[in-house]
């Protein structure tokens, strides 16, 4: 495929000496607070790991992971720009015993590599400034070459399966008024884009679950461990009701992850990771229902997004609640107090 042409114009307006736009503060803030976090989980994960495919793996993602956040502190310094507290060897017990089978770290990967691709692709149209601009399209390059080794070492370990095959269509066709029904009438199959996006989502809410499960198993707090355990009554209720919309038109759906958590109490995180990371999850899911509902044309297909769509944002709405309480709750740049 042939690159599109330059376009040379006669000055450059933007170097790294202007200040930072709000959109560059917020994205370079999560990332960073993303890959603290991040950082954390591999190198526990590292702890364990025997599979030598999967240990490359990790060891891939925890230089990427290291690497973006010594850049994104090299832009803030010279902001001025206090570096984000993040989480730090105070979150992790790296000597604790192992919780997770060797193949959910390939899933876990996936999952965050694809909200990396996100925050990354939202990102990049909205930066200006030079070297922001040039980090998240590396940051954007080098997530994707991850999600590259992912998939390879999840093909080749009989891992995981494709998405669903459905036939080629004989002939272009144009849609009729029964085409939103959903409830009453006839109702059509579900599309190549609806078939996508449950498939996608019961892919993300296994390992949010088979991790949330986990979770609830090690915490410390009582009000946390309670919270992780309606997170994942919310995720298994997702889970079933995507997989249903699939099997009503006989199609397979990826299956879940919980044999891959050992039976460990011994907890090799913080709380406070704990919760910043499920509340992180449960509002990337959020985001994730938006996309489904974009492409939707069924009533019942919107119904189901609908009533998890309420179910997650109470979830993300509790967390924050107890992170706010513990004084977990760092905040992110905001405008100006003119009051």
């Amino acid at each position: 495929m042939k690159k599109i042409k330059p376009i040379k114009l006669s000055s450059h307006n933007t170097n790294s000496t202007e200040k930072l736009t709000s959109a560059e503060m917020g994205k370079l803030w999560a990332t960073y607070m993303g890959n603290s976090m991040a950082s954390c989980f591999l190198k526990y994960f590292l702890q364990h790991v025997e599979d030598k495919d999967i240990k490359s793996l990790l060891e891939n993602a925890l230089q990427l992971s290291e690497e973006f956040m010594e850049t994104i502190k090299g832009i803030f310094k010279k902001e001025g720009f206090p570096i984000p507290n993040g989480f730090t060897e105070e979150d992790v017990n790296l000597g604790a015993p192992r919780l997770f089978m060797d193949e959910f770290y390939v899933h876990y990967l996936k999952y965050t590599a694809k909200a990396g691709l996100s925050i990354y692709s939202i990102a990049i149209p909205l930066m200006y400034r030079k070297d922001v601009k040039e980090f998240f399209r590396y940051s954007m390059d080098s997530a994707m070459d991850l999600m590259e080794q992912i998939k390879e070492i999840l093909i080749h370990k009989g891992l995981t399966i494709k998405p669903p095959l459905i036939p080629v269509p004989e002939k272009v066709e144009i849609v009729h008024k029964d085409f939103l029904n959903g409830y009453l009438g006839d109702k059509r199959p579900l599309h190549a884009m609806e078939i996508t996006h449950f498939y996608d989502n019961i892919e993300n809410n296994v390992t949010s679950k088979a991790l949330i499960m986990a979770f609830a198993q090690v915490a410390k707090d009582e009000k946390i461990r309670k919270l992780f355990e309606r997170g994942k009554e919310i995720t298994t209720t997702n889970i079933e009701s995507y997989k249903q919309k699939l099997h009503e038109e006989d199609l397979p759906s990826p299956p879940y992850l919980d044999d891959l958590i050992t039976n460990s109490t011994f907890s090799p995180f913080s709380d406070k990771i704990m919760l910043f990371h499920k509340m992180d999850m449960f509002s990337i899911k959020l985001r994730a229902f938006g996309n489904s509902v974009a492409v939707n044309g069924r009533r019942d297909v919107g119904m189901v997004y609908l009533k998890a769509t309420m179910k997650n944002s109470h979830f993300v709405q509790s967390a924050a609640k107890i992170m706010l309480e513990r004084g977990w709750f760092e905040q992110p740049p905001t405008a100006a107090d003119r009051d």
